[in-house]
């Protein structure tokens, strides 16, 4: 489609259509649909290997919703957050589909930060945290994502 101008005093003249402009040249980032992470203690699999560093995607409607007819929460109400965290999680380690049997293998402490990891994602959108340093009062923003215990 091309756009047709009128100059000041003469015919309509016909002017290259509008390219389109990619969405990060718009000023606005691009939507992340998967996020890095670093659990804090590892999923030991058969053979002893340690796999810590993996990757979560967003969660879909679907994602939310497969669980409520899944045999397994249907039993136990609790095992819909393993469910549910098996479903996103794309890769742990040289794991590329962990699936809830993954996830209910995981220490507690790894659960618990993938719960909080899942809940950032899907509700903020980003895997940055703003808190406050206990010494010295300034303000700061962490990202939950990498780097280990206390780093």
């Amino acid at each position: 489609m091309r756009r047709r101008t009128v100059a000041p005093g003469g015919p309509p003249q016909a002017e290259d259509p509008l390219p389109a402009v990619p969405t990060d040249q718009q000023g606005t980032e691009p939507m992340r649909t998967e996020f890095a992470f670093e659990l804090p203690r590892g999923y030991r699999d058969t053979t002893g290997t340690v796999h810590r560093r993996g990757a979560m995607r967003l969660a879909t409607a679907r994602d939310e919703l497969m669980p409520l007819i899944d045999l397994r929460v249907k039993n136990n109400p609790a095992y819909l957050t393993v469910v549910l965290i098996g479903s996103v999680i794309t890769r742990l380690g040289e794991l590329t589909d962990p699936g809830p049997n993954v996830v209910e293998d995981l220490f507690a402490s790894d659960l618990a930060f993938l719960q909080d990891f899942y809940r950032r994602i899907n509700a903020e959108g980003h895997t940055r945290a703003a808190v406050t340093c206990p010494s010295c009062a300034s303000p700061f923003e962490v990202d939950l994502a990498g780097g280990r215990l206390g780093e």
